[in-house]
């Protein structure tokens, strides 16, 4: 069985990503206040600029506007790069805080470190949706996965599955995301979340790249399994991520209404409520006596009429009574009981 359907509650993720800004310190700083926040988990990311990005490649409009105009996408990437002995010290510091450490590889070498370090689970890029080579080394290892299918068609998106499953890898989630910073409201169609799930019979969940909590709320009553969000202690500092993330403050508004909403929407079973109780036994209905009876005579709908309280012989027997003989003289209002029957 699937290793997220058995999730009891949302897993939700603290997406730091590139906002530690190449210093160690901040990033453990963040760490703690991800796990102040609510957060399950926090994420980074495990990249090299050499391995990942052509010199001559632009940047996207978000990087443009939030990143100095004389820093090319390369030198932008390079000095958010964390070192190999950076992911153990931040896996160690989660370890001792008990918070789940997560890095999404870029790479297969990249995968290689994570695996050594002993993640529990991979998490792929959106981008990477195509890197199938990458998918089918982590696909190979057995860990759970969780793979952002932002900008993908349905084809793709089967395709990866389909390597996962060729290596018999049944612990895969697939998070809906629309890959822009931030994201248009009208572009996040949350309703994709039931697509996904009925074409590929796996759980899903939502990386959440809009403005405000609402759509990662709403995300829950969509099935979502995780949630992750971007994170950063400061929206005005240096970096391509920051102005989209959620601060501390408002990644625990987050985590407090996703598990208030899980509450909400508690059971598919249909029954009276504990607390509705004392409710029903004054509100609803009883059988009363719409007038005076003689003893030995026979109950017609006349003698019938249903009041408050609901203490009584529920309203839903009122047909069985028509014809029975009650065993005693009863005067008008008395709620009627079996024991008043013959």
């Amino acid at each position: 069985m699937n290793h997220f359907y058995r999730l009891n509650q949302c897993y939700i993720i603290a997406e730091i990503g590139v906002n530690h800004n190449g210093d160690l310190k901040l990033a453990i700083k963040m760490i703690d206040e991800a796990k102040k926040a609510g957060a399950n988990a926090v994420k980074f990311q495990t990249f090299t600029a050499e391995s990942l990005v052509s010199r001559g490649t632009p940047k996207v409009r978000y990087q443009k506007s939030t990143t100095s105009p004389d820093e090319s996408h390369f030198e932008m990437i390079k000095k958010l790069e964390l070192r190999p002995d950076d992911h153990y010290k931040l896996m160690d510091y989660c370890e001792k805080i008990e918070i789940d450490f997560l890095s999404t590889p870029y790479d297969i070498e990249s995968a290689k470190l994570l695996d050594k370090l002993g993640v529990w689970c991979f998490k792929t890029a959106s981008a990477d949706i195509v890197d199938l080579p990458l998918q089918k080394w982590i696909a190979k290892t057995g860990k759970p996965a969780i793979i952002s299918v932002g900008m993908a068609s349905l084809g793709e998106i089967e395709k990866v599955v389909n390597i996962y499953r060729e290596c018999n890898n049944k612990d895969i989630i697939l998070l809906h995301c629309v890959s822009n910073y931030p994201c248009a409201d009208e572009s996040i169609n949350l309703k994709v979340m039931q697509t996904l799930h009925q074409a590929f019979d796996l759980p899903v969940g939502y990386s959440d790249h809009s403005i405000g909590s609402v759509a990662a709320i709403a995300s829950i009553v969509f099935g979502a399994k995780v949630i992750e969000k971007h994170f950063t202690l400061d929206k005005n500092f240096q970096g391509p991520d920051h102005l989209a993330s959620s601060t501390p403050d408002e990644f625990n508004d987050l985590v407090v209404a996703v598990r208030r909403t899980e509450n909400i929407l508690g059971s598919s079973y249909k029954s009276m409520q504990n607390e509705e109780e004392a409710m029903a036994r004054v509100s609803r209905k009883s059988i009363v006596l719409a007038k005076d009876i003689n003893h030995n005579e026979k109950l017609t709908m006349a003698h019938l009429t249903l009041k408050r309280p609901g203490s009584g012989l529920s309203a839903i027997f009122i047909d069985m009574l028509i014809g029975k003989k009650v065993n005693k003289t009863l005067k008008r209002d008395t709620m009627i009981s079996w024991n008043d029957l013959n």
